[in-house]
């Protein structure tokens, strides 16, 4: 007897072969649509303008914080931080008045320390690199003998991108309350 030979049946591979085809496109459909909205998330201005509002809003911050912060023990280091912390007109008259500041400190024995409470960024031209912030800070100051105080304050704050990164330029308190006219 012989033996038969079987060729497999074509017709039963036909779906299989058919719906991998249709799992292929649809995959590669889904990778299209995910790459091209991956694309243009990259590419989105709006995505770029919040990322620098986020940035000058943490420097602003911070900055903010460290000109309200300062320890008569490490004045040298706190007058440094002022320093990088500030641009243009304001750090200049940080520097002018840095040594006659630093000697009323050393004789207070005063210790100021800023916490940030919160902050808000009300301009931004990132093109021109300017930017205005207002903070919102709780200052404790401890006194030589030991007595402590707190002050809560807004700040507005001009910023300025000097060499890549965001700088004080000048600082002020913000009114507080409103003014009425009656």
């Amino acid at each position: 007897m012989k033996s038969a030979v079987r060729l497999p049946d074509v017709g039963r591979f036909r779906p299989l072969t058919a719906l991998a085809l249709a799992l292929t496109l649809v995959a590669g459909g889904f990778a299209a649509w995910a790459g091209q909205d991956w694309y243009r998330a990259a590419h989105d201005d709006r995505a770029a303008y919040a990322a620098e509002r986020d940035a000058a809003l943490s420097a602003g911050e911070q900055a903010v914080q460290n000109l309200n912060t300062l320890d008569h023990r490490e004045l040298k280091r706190g007058l440094d931080l002022w320093a990088s912390s500030t641009t243009g007109e304001l750090h200049e008259q940080l520097a002018a008045g840095r040594d006659e500041f630093a000697t009323q400190v050393k004789e207070a024995r005063t210790v100021s320390t800023a916490r940030v409470l919160s902050g808000a960024v009300t301009e931004l031209d990132d093109r021109a690199g300017r930017a205005r912030v207002l903070v919102a800070l709780r200052v404790t100051v401890e006194a030589a003998d030991g007595a402590k105080t707190d002050k809560d304050s807004r700040m507005l704050g001009e910023l300025t991108r000097t060499d890549g990164r965001w700088k004080l330029s000048a600082l002020g308190q913000a009114p507080v309350g409103g003014t009425s006219t009656g």
